[in-house]
């Protein structure tokens, strides 16, 4: 996989990028070998996940350990990887190059990356060797090299949620939007707690609003996921309602609706108008997930609607749980003597 980088991640000296490349001239290549770099390739080749930065993570693996073969690498490995990482100013994405290739320059100033940074590294390149395993790419009997490898505590996950009075005034805001379909967006993302690429990628086809279910194709992770699409969101979709099986069921007005939207501008103006601060479409699915929290829903069910593979992912939510059921329990036994 090549990716154009404006600063592309390049292996500085120091004690961690000398362990890797000692290591790498210490072992010998089978020229049959599968390498690091042939098997991101082909993961990338497949890939039908809606994770925009998977070519971008992936390229700083290739570029620490592309040419080691799956054989040779483990987790110590990994794990001085990581390290590597981390000295590493994150990079954000500016468009494409004249072969079509990604670009990417340093985001603000150079500083480290954040734990929550590092650990979206860590499952880009742990999805490539599940995968790998998974398509008997890898050695008999070759042992993960994620495992045993703790993803690293981040206490300053994000958790915005809007209250009564923010929701009232977003949802006016949003009703009066030059776009006439984020009222029904917005809705759909608070109540379903889907990503907004995985909103804008549905068609007709993917909905069944007789039902009261939509369907996504591809994720993030590249699982199906079904959707529970509640009355009030029913309602707002169905003045849209295409003929057209394929026009996108949030598409751009300019193009008849046969390519998605691109909100940014409508979304800040309506958060800017409903006099909301520090609130991204994205927390949304916080919304979401803190409301189910907050109403005792299980962490796995939260999981589960999120479409997060692991439970960790969830837990920033179970202090809402904690705080619903410590109300509950005050309300039923506080009384009591």
């Amino acid at each position: 996989m090549t990716v154009s980088t404006g600063n592309r991640e390049q292996a500085t000296p120091g004690a961690s990028s000398q362990s890797i490349s000692q290591r790498l001239r210490a072992l010998s290549v089978r020229p049959e070998a599968l390498t690091v770099r042939d098997v991101i390739d082909r993961y990338m080749a497949q890939y039908a996940g809606l994770d925009p930065t998977r070519p971008q993570r992936l390229n700083a693996w290739v570029t620490m350990i592309g040419e080691f073969t799956l054989e040779q690498v483990d987790s110590d490995l990994v794990h001085v990887c990581r390290s590597e990482l981390q000295s590493k100013p994150p990079l954000v994405f500016v468009g494409l190059d004249h072969l079509g290739q990604q670009i990417f320059k340093v985001k603000g100033r150079a500083k480290a990356k954040s734990t929550a940074t590092l650990n979206r590294y860590m499952v880009a390149v742990s999805a490539v060797f599940t995968w790998a395993i998974e398509q008997r790419l890898a050695p008999k009997g070759w042992v993960h090299p994620c495992r045993g490898i703790k993803r690293l505590p981040d206490a300053k996950e994000r958790v915005r949620f809007l209250d009564a009075a923010e929701r009232t005034r977003l949802y006016a805001a949003v009703k009066e939007s030059e776009y006439p379909r984020l009222y029904a967006l917005t809705l759909m993302a608070l109540k379903t707690g889907a990503r907004r690429g995985e909103l804008l990628a549905l068609t007709w086809r993917d909905l069944d609003l007789e039902s009261g279910i939509a369907t996504l194709a591809r994720t993030k992770n590249g699982d199906r996921r079904t959707l529970v699409l509640l009355v009030d969101v029913v309602e707002a979709l169905k003045p849209f309602k295409s003929s057209d099986p394929t026009r996108f069921v949030f598409g751009s007005v300019r193009s008849k609706y046969q390519v998605p939207t691109s909100i940014d501008s409508a979304w800040r103006d309506a958060i800017t108008r409903a006099k909301i601060r520090d609130f991204k479409f994205h927390d949304l699915r916080h919304c979401f997930a803190s409301y189910m929290a907050q109403a005792g829903t299980p962490l796995n069910i939260i999981a589960e609607a999120l479409g997060h593979r692991k439970l960790d992912m969830t837990k920033r939510y179970a202090h809402l749980t904690t705080q619903t059921k410590a109300s509950a329990m005050l309300a039923a036994l506080g009384g009591i003597q």
